[in-house]
């Protein structure tokens, strides 16, 4: 089992920015890729962006289109972290934010971080 605990959540004004922080411990190697997820109140969580974390992968990243070219993931395979850096951020951005840790044989959250964007 893989354990994530979030950081980096806040108040923020449309426009700014932010880091999100996710460090994993526990099972770690079984791990293939690492993701972020949001949710808002009363609707479905959704993918926000993806990379893969075996050091052989290249650290193959995704973003859903609302992201894209706003949010950059990133690894750091030492400190088992990974980050969100979003940027431009936008009122339809306010969510919580869940990390994710896909293993081989099953998929983990973090107990999220609230992300809220002020107009």
């Amino acid at each position: 089992q893989v354990q994530l605990v979030e950081s980096g959540g806040g108040l923020v004004q449309a426009g700014g920015s932010l880091r999100l922080s996710c460090v994993a411990s526990g099972s770690i190697s079984s791990i293939d890729q690492m993701a972020w997820y949001r949710q808002i109140p009363g609707q479905q969580r959704e993918l926000v962006a993806s990379i893969t974390t075996s050091i052989t992968s290249g650290g193959r990243t995704y973003y859903s289109d609302a992201v894209k070219g706003r949010f950059t993931i990133s690894r750091d395979i030492d400190k088992n972290t990974v980050y969100l850096q979003m940027s431009s951020l936008n009122v339809e951005d306010t969510a919580v934010y869940y990390c994710y840790a896909q293993s081989t044989y099953r998929g983990d959250y973090g107990r999220g971080t609230q992300v809220t964007v002020s107009s």
